[in-house]
């Protein structure tokens, strides 16, 4: 067996946040398996090692066609609470501390699945591991863009009656031809209802799109943005005003918005002052959870040990927990970073 190198142990150990994960993306093969199961439902794989080897997408609509294939087993309270607890078991093991979580209301309730049993599942989770493992953590409910927006106004009116379990509204799916301008406003409706703003933009997309998020979804965070470095203004602006993005290195490679990991861009936004983080996106399918992001990108980049502290305490920074919350977290990564050496 390989040994650990003092990088790898130090960035395992590290307390972190995960802000960048879709609930639905977290889905493991055998879970999958099992809950298809558990609901009589026919996958089309039958064996857990036939569906694995479905998990070894090529391209975007490969990998979208699995992932929907996978969110069709979600049926019950019980199965959305299963796919909830298992992500959070397993960043436990990560140290992660604090986690921001999307889920996609529209793909369920497209089903005839109830918001209701969608989110009651997804909260009973997480308030299990508020209790049971100490992670902390904040629900984002997202848009899918590809539809439209009527069917964005009717979730919303659907989330209404659980305001107080969701912290903020995003934008997902795919990016090219679906601007955030199409959703101007269900996101002014958003925040008059008191949601906070995050979206994906920059990934597939142009740096026009970021722009558009910013300024006319007012958003809090940029998932992704990738793409921003391609205009000077807009990395100036987002320094400026230190805006937070959720950058996901192994999803980058695998949908190809980077051919290769060493030429993924994290180093040069660090470089260039941009208020990065590392996520994971969709773990189960990109194989990498939030460890094994930062493990890829340490070594093909040469991150440093600075250089992994400031993304960890830039996670904490840019979530959206309260000061003193932030505060106490921020407190255990410095005693960390003390009794590491």
């Amino acid at each position: 067996m390989k040994k650990q190198t003092a990088i790898e142990t130090f960035i395992k150990g590290i307390p972190k946040a995960e802000l960048h994960v879709h609930i639905e993306g977290t889905l493991e093969p055998e879970l999958m398996f099992k809950i298809a199961k558990r609901n009589d439902i026919k996958l089309g794989y039958d064996s857990i090692e036939k569906l694995k080897k479905a998990y070894n997408f090529s391209n975007l609509q490969e990998f979208l066609d699995i992932y929907y294939t996978g969110a069709g087993v979600l049926i019950l309270e019980q199965d959305f609470y299963d796919m909830t607890w298992a992500y959070l078991e397993k960043v436990h093991s990560q140290n992660v501390l604090h986690t921001e979580i999307f889920f996609d209301p529209q793909t369920h309730m497209d089903r005839g699945i109830n918001f209701s049993t969608v989110i009651n599942g997804i909260h009973k989770a997480l308030s299990d591991a508020k209790n049971k493992l100490g992670i902390s953590s904040r629900l984002i409910m997202c848009f899918l863009r590809h539809l439209d927006v009527s069917s964005a106004m009717t979730t919303i009116e659907a989330a209404l009656p659980y305001k107080n379990l969701i912290i903020a509204v995003g934008l997902d799916s795919a990016e090219l031809g679906n601007p955030p301008l199409k959703f101007k406003k269900v996101f002014d409706r958003a925040r008059r209802e008191g949601f906070l703003t995050v979206a994906h933009a920059g990934e597939e997309g142009p740096a026009s799109y970021v722009w558009e998020a910013l300024n006319i979804l007012k958003v809090s965070r940029i998932d992704h943005s990738n793409h921003a470095l391609d205009d000077t203004k807009l990395v100036h602006e987002l320094v400026r005003r230190r805006i937070p993005l959720t950058v996901c290195p192994l999803s980058n490679l695998k949908l190809s918005v980077v051919e290769k990991i060493e030429k993924h861009p994290l180093k040069i936004m660090m470089e260039k002052g941009l208020f990065v983080t590392i996520n994971s996106d969709d773990p189960a399918y990109f194989r990498g959870y939030i460890n094994e992001n930062y493990l890829a990108v340490q070594k093909a980049l040469r991150l440093s040990r600075e250089d992994i502290y400031m993304l960890a305490r830039n996670s904490f920074q840019a979530s959206f927990l309260a000061e003193p919350e932030k505060k106490l977290l921020l407190g255990k990564l410095e005693e960390y970073i003390k009794n590491s050496g």
